[in-house]
């Protein structure tokens, strides 16, 4: 008899929320559309804003490109975190979760639902973290 490791099905799938989490970083940042409908906000930070001289529209730009995604800074394969470098700055975005009709309250009971889900997209300085 051998004891194999069933998976368990009730787990969202991170290649689904990555692909998701993918594409609504790129409408949000580049305004290119997704497939299908994805609910989300973006934010930025009040520093980030003030920084001046386009350098916002560098970082959100950066954050629509980003595509580095490894074990050390993506542990769920879920794409929702990275860094960019903006002139010499770290710059920040996060990719949060919610379940779409609590007030940002709740995390997303299912992840890889978009009919669910609100994505919120911060982007933020490294030292505003």
């Amino acid at each position: 008899m051998t004891n194999a490791a069933q998976p368990l099905t009730d787990r969202p799938d991170p290649a689904v929320i990555a692909a998701q989490n993918d594409a609504f970083r790129k409408l949000a940042c580049l305004g290119i559309a997704p497939e299908a409908p994805i609910q989300g906000r973006m934010h930025v930070t009040r520093s980030l804003m003030e920084a001046g001289d386009g350098f916002m529209a560098e970082a959100v730009k950066a954050t629509g490109t980003f595509e580095t995604f490894e074990p050390e800074n993506d542990p769920e394969g879920w794409h929702d975190f990275g860094a960019v470098e903006i002139r010499g700055e770290t710059v920040f975005w996060k990719i949060d979760l919610y379940e779409a009709d609590s007030d940002f309250r709740y995390g997303s009971e299912a992840p890889d639902n978009p009919e669910t889900t609100m994505r919120v997209l911060t982007i933020m300085m490294a030292r505003d973290w």
